[in-house]
């Protein structure tokens, strides 16, 4: 069994594998990090290997003392991948990203995937039907679009609605709970329908954080998968176990 450990900007995920199949995943802060991991490590016997994918800020001192428990491997951008990686820049590309891909590369074989992250930032990562990644988009997520708001203006509030309203807003907190929601689904479907101009055969993929509050909204037939980028995280630890 492995253990997947994902560090996201609001929280981390640990998970315990068997195989490709996912018996149990569960959230919790820094704080907690280690007790919850021991708490694994009593809980799930056979686990044999740890691999960890950071995109957020996890110690460093945390991150050595997994290795009390069992063998290592943080993910890197030099990590060894199944698909072909066509990125101009691939030591910039975010290991939650290549994550992402190797779970499409995997799950949708032979096949043109678009995968959408919808976390922190919302990104779009492209792998084509011969499992060459050729790159995507990253664009502000929900709540960095009504945090940038209330920075960068004199008199807008910081919000954090989830609720669906009327696309024209007669508040200023219903316009921008429009401008944010509305907009972002709109331009999602815009993206999905430019990729699916080009490539007929799509098969689009959405997770992270929001996607279960925007797959509702999409007009745009998908496959939601909240646990996509653990899946990725296994798959990639299996071709660089120790």
């Amino acid at each position: 069994m492995n253990l997947i450990i994902d560090v996201g900007n609001s929280f981390i995920k640990i998970a315990v594998f068997k195989g490709n199949t996912l018996i149990v995943v569960e959230k919790t802060i820094e704080d907690d990090f280690l007790k919850n991991v021991s708490k694994f490590f009593n809980d799930y016997l056979g686990i044999e290997e740890i691999a960890v994918s950071s995109v957020g800020k996890l110690l460093k001192d945390h991150i050595r003392a997994l290795s009390v428990f069992a063998p290592v491997t943080v993910l890197t951008s030099a990590s060894k991948v199944p698909f072909k990686n066509e990125y101009a820049t691939p030591e910039t590309l975010g290991v939650d990203r290549i994550a992402l891909v190797a779970a499409a590369f995997y799950r949708y074989k032979m096949k043109n995937c678009l995968v959408i992250d919808a976390g922190s930032c919302i990104t779009y990562d492209f792998i084509d039907r011969n499992g060459v990644y050729k790159g995507g988009a990253i664009a502000p997520g929900l709540r960095m679009r009504y945090r940038a708001m209330h920075e960068f203006t004199e008199n807008l509030p910081l919000i954090d609605s989830f609720e669906w309203g009327n696309f024209i807003g007669n508040t200023t907190k219903d316009c921008m709970v429009s401008g944010v929601l509305n907009g972002s689904v709109n331009e999602m479907d815009a993206v999905i329908a430019q990729y699916r101009e080009k490539f007929k055969d799509l098969t689009v993929i959405l997770t992270g954080g929001d996607s279960h509050f925007l797959s509702k909204r999409l007009k745009s037939s998908i496959f939601a998968h909240p646990n996509f980028l653990l899946e990725g995280i296994n798959h990639i630890l299996e071709l660089n176990k120790h």
